[in-house]
């Protein structure tokens, strides 16, 4: 089957990935756009899942001040190689992080890195809530449940929307694809937000 080019350069510019992965995910999906780029994704996921217990231990620390300098930030990525840590694409997505970032204002990296207090804080605020609401335990559970999760998007950086392309999906989808680029254990360690005047 013949895979159309514009098709493929679509493709590539939403997941990043090579040409020659591009037009296979095509072939292998007789066409199709939408199942070429799952295709694309799962791949990413399985090398990414492969690579997760290898350590990373070279990478950058990204910064970005935010005009007129009022807000800065600084990230640690992290990487398998200083080879990979010195490509011009490993380095545009680290300063991509710390401007989503700038303009996300996470709490935290992951959930496992959320202060206790602060999840258990907001459980307790939405079981307040909704204790009175005549539901049934399940679907207070189950409503609570999804709250969460809208509140882990709104807080924890790998959980939030891409901001430099929402098709892209979240922060943590979006790693995973530069892990399968890559084929090296990525990781972002840590962060920190700095704006004028706060503490």
């Amino acid at each position: 089957m013949a895979v159309d080019y514009e098709k493929i350069k679509e493709i590539r510019k939403i997941t990043g990935a090579g040409m020659q992965d591009c037009s296979k995910a095509l072939k292998e999906s007789d066409g199709d756009m939408q199942k070429a780029i799952n295709y694309l994704r799962e791949k990413g996921i399985k090398v990414a899942s492969k690579k997760a217990s290898r350590n990373a231990e070279e990478g950058l620390i990204g910064s970005y001040i935010h005009p007129p300098g009022k807000i800065g930030v600084l990230v640690e990525v992290n990487c398998e190689t200083d080879f990979v840590a010195r490509t011009d694409d490993f380095q545009e997505f680290v300063l991509d992080v710390a401007i989503h970032i700038a303009a996300n204002s996470p709490v935290a990296v992951s959930r496992d890195a959320l202060p206790a207090e602060m999840v258990e804080e907001e459980l307790s605020i939405l079981r307040k809530q909704l204790n009175d609401s005549g539901k049934p335990e399940n679907i207070v559970e189950k409503i609570i449940e999804g709250r969460m999760e809208k509140f882990y998007a709104e807080v924890c950086l790998l959980d939030q929307e891409w901001l430099h392309d929402s098709d892209k999906g979240t922060v943590k989808e979006v790693l995973t694809d530069i892990i399968g680029r890559f084929r090296e254990n990525i990781v972002i360690r840590r962060f920190s937000k700095f704006v004028i005047g706060t503490r």
